[in-house]
């Protein structure tokens, strides 16, 4: 017992500094892709000559397609995410009308389908060869095409509207429901007509929160390569690929990644300013409680158009795209190999579960380091992990493949190489790059609800750090940290860019399997691991619903 108190000082000095090594670590690990971009531009490891010679060129051949094509999608998707998104929100939280409260989450239900699922299902059912054309050719007598090109800027662009316009719904709806409503009782009692209520009170308060809607929505059309690649768009994201893999260019990978960084930086900073402006309004404002709040009650024809307005995206967004996945399946059902089905699905839920495990154990000590000391090491590593997600795949899979080639430059006998691309380990590190973002801002908020006084009261009862996350904290924070490990899995087992070139040999997931089927024609075989892709996808977008019914509104 004498002992206890001189050995303590030691350990807890030895803690500190096994502390600080995960943080420099962590902070080093989450770096490095995005320094190894931005250092490919540098005189050292290739000349700056060559880099600029890069540059000329493709601003004289590539480049301004890839920006202008990219900015034209941007901005279809953006136009085409707020006219589905907000009417849909405006309808279900401002009016009452028979299905309303199924459409409150069903609306939720594109957010299960990755948006290159949705791109092969159109293109298998309304191509030249698909049963679509086929049928009307044969009904006209009809020789050439019927319907537009699928694979064209215009079907990437309605494959991505219909993808993502739950970003907008979602944050639209949570906007409206807080104020709204009591706002335009308040302007209904005033005497102001609908119409004014909805334009001028209604719309104005949810601006904020459709714009971080519609810049979330960005990222993630930035960020897709399986659309562009599949439809032949030529965005960056494809462009990175191209360059790296049939070019083999890593200076202009680098230099096309770090455009793309560029975009991202601008849709990131136009969300964050769009969440400030959302926070400043909910606490000036507050709630209006005093007002007895009734949904407008719909009939006749106003009635069907918001069946419309609700019913449209769910249909095409999800319901469609599910059908029209399930006709080749069916059609091609003995061709299928269960066994190798078998092993892909394997695959996936291995990568799944062992990144779910590790960005959660990662974003409890970040959040505990918060919590506890928010020293500037913690706060940098929490901001580096928190951008992960904005960044797209292709640009973390450039910055984590560039430091492999300069080293086997300098030490041909180095196996970082081996270790990156044929093993798990940088599949792993990539998606944790990306995807722990996720994991913290859940536990972030699980901490949130837990009072600091409880940390007050088991330090004056000698619980100390280790024990008080084990004792204290844990047991409050265990559905946080299951729906973050759910959300982080889900995310692995749909992500395809990392994946696609960082996968070891002879262990495809179900993403990776679903697009080469669907890209060699094989759309029967690619329905299989794609609807099964659908099928994880909706436990997060069940509890989410779950969660949103549950909510005051």
């Amino acid at each position: 017992m004498p002992s206890t108190p001189s050995l303590r000082p030691g350990r807890l000095r030895s803690l500190r500094r096994l502390r600080q090594l995960l943080l420099l670590t962590l902070t080093v690990a989450f770096m490095l892709p995005l320094v190894a971009v931005f250092a490919a531009w540098l005189p050292w490891g290739e000349s700056g000559a060559a880099a600029a010679q890069v540059l000329r060129e493709m601003s004289s051949t590539v480049l301004p397609d890839y920006l202008w094509t990219t900015v034209r999608l941007c901005g279809l998707v953006a136009l085409g995410v707020v006219l589905m998104g907000v009417p849909a929100a405006c309808a279900v939280t401002m009016f009452e009308f028979p299905g309303r409260r199924v459409f409150e989450w069903a609306l939720l239900l594109p957010l299960a389908m990755p948006a290159y699922v949705v791109a092969y299902a159109y293109t298998d059912f309304l191509q030249f060869s698909g049963p679509f054309q086929s049928a009307v050719r044969a009904a006209l007598g009809a020789q050439g095409r019927v319907f537009p090109e699928v694979r064209s800027l215009g079907g990437a662009a309605w494959v991505f509207t219909f993808s993502l316009y739950p970003y907008v719904y979602l944050l639209a709806r949570t906007a409206l429901g807080e104020r709204a409503t009591h706002l335009m009782e308040a302007a209904r009692l005033l005497g102001a007509p609908l119409h004014r209520r909805i334009l001028e009170v209604a719309l104005p308060l949810a601006r904020p929160a459709v714009a971080a809607g519609m810049a979330l929505a960005l990222m993630e059309t930035l960020a897709d390569f399986g659309v562009s690649s599949y439809f032949g768009i030529q965005t960056f994201t494809a462009g990175i690929y191209k360059a790296w893999l049939s070019m083999d260019n890593r200076i202009a990978a680098a230099q096309l990644a770090t455009f793309l960084l560029l975009l991202v930086a601008l849709l990131l900073f136009l969300e964050h300013r769009a969440q400030q402006r959302m926070r400043f309004s909910v606490a000036k404002g507050g709630r209006a409680g005093a007002l007895d709040a009734r949904p407008v009650v719909l009939r006749g024809a106003a009635r069907w158009l918001a069946w419309g307005m609700c019913g449209g995206p769910v249909l095409i967004g999800f319901v469609l795209p599910v059908l029209f996945m399930l006709r080749p399946l069916v059609a091609d059902w003995s061709v299928l190999s269960w066994g190798q089905f078998l092993g892909w699905a394997l695959n996936s839920l291995r990568l799944g579960a062992l990144s779910a495990v590790l960005a959660v154990a990662l974003a409890l000590l970040l959040a505990f380091g918060m919590r506890r000391r928010p020293d500037l090491p913690t706060r940098l590593a929490v901001q580096l992990v928190s951008l992960g997600y904005a960044v797209p795949g292709a640009v973390i899979v450039v910055g984590l493949l560039l430091p492999v080639g300069w080293l086997q430059t300098m030490a041909p006998e180095s196996r970082v190489g081996f270790v990156l691309t044929a093993t798990s380990f940088g599949l792993i590190w990539a998606y944790l790059v990306r995807f722990c973002a996720v994991a913290l801002q859940s536990v972030q908020s699980g901490y949130a609800r837990i009072p600091l006084s409880l940390d007050d009261s088991a330090r004056m009862l000698g619980t100390r750090d280790i024990g008080l996350l084990r004792r204290v904290h844990w047991p409050l924070l265990k559905r946080a940290t299951a729906a973050a490990a759910l959300l982080v899995f889900v995310d692995v087992m749909k992500e395809l860019p990392a994946t696609l070139v960082l996968r070891p040999f002879n262990s495809d997931t179900l993403a990776v399997v679903a697009y080469q089927l669907a890209r060699d024609e094989r759309l029967g075989e690619a329905a299989l691991p794609a609807l099964a892709l659908v099928l994880v996808g909706l436990i997060p977008v069940i509890l989410l619903s779950r969660t949103l019914r549950s909510s005051p509104a």
